[in-house]
């Protein structure tokens, strides 16, 4: 009577050896799938997040005040990682009122932060200087973390400068029209840049 020949140990080692080696080089590139998934979702939701922003400080700018109306008082601020500036606001079947928009970037979040509307102007320089001393009791709005650093431009003179001009021949005052916000964000490749104009120019 013939035996049936089963396997050797070398051969179950064998097989053994084989199993493995395919296990961890399918696990290898499941973990490379998952990681890569993991960051185009972290990238996606960062992109979405820095649209938003950049659409409130569109929405922000397209109603900045109009200087001529405040006289000599500052209605825009800027400087590295920090913007003020007064809008305005308007409400159905009410006046228009005056408020101070701050944007401030604080251990790497994106804040933005609005003051109480006004119509007095001796009310608006207190909110105003409030605001550029980092003194206004209003809780922030986080608009989006990781961001690295925040640089402004303003458009003046018909091109960008990092400080305004205050006058140009003949001590006219030179109209700042525009703004240019530059944000560095952690994973991106490059700075993401927008532009917006001032008022309804």
């Amino acid at each position: 009577m013939k035996r049936a020949r089963g396997f050797t140990l070398v051969e179950l080692l064998v097989a053994i050896g084989i199993l493995a080696m395919v296990a961890v080089l399918g696990w290898r590139g499941l973990d490379g799938i998952v990681r890569a998934r993991v960051a185009l979702t972290e990238q996606m939701e960062m992109t979405r997040g820095m649209q938003l922003a950049f659409a409130q400080m569109q929405s922000d700018c397209e109603h900045a005040a109009d200087a001529t109306l405040l006289g000599s008082r500052p209605f825009l601020l800027q400087a590295d990682n920090r913007l003020t500036l007064v809008r305005t606001v308007f409400n159905e079947n009410e006046p228009a009122r005056l408020q101070v928009i701050a944007y401030r970037l604080v251990n790497g979040q994106l804040m933005r932060r609005e003051s109480n509307t006004t119509r007095d102007l001796v009310e608006l320089d207190a909110l105003w200087q409030a605001s550029i001393s980092d003194i206004d009791p209003t809780p922030p709005v986080i608009l989006q973390g990781g961001v690295q650093s925040m640089g402004v431009l303003v458009w003046q003179n018909n091109g960008w400068q990092q400080q305004p001009v205050a006058t140009v021949q003949g001590g006219v005052p030179s109209a700042i029209t525009g703004l240019q916000v530059v944000l560095a964000v952690r994973n991106f490749p490059q700075p993401l840049t927008k532009s917006f104009l001032l008022g309804s120019i």
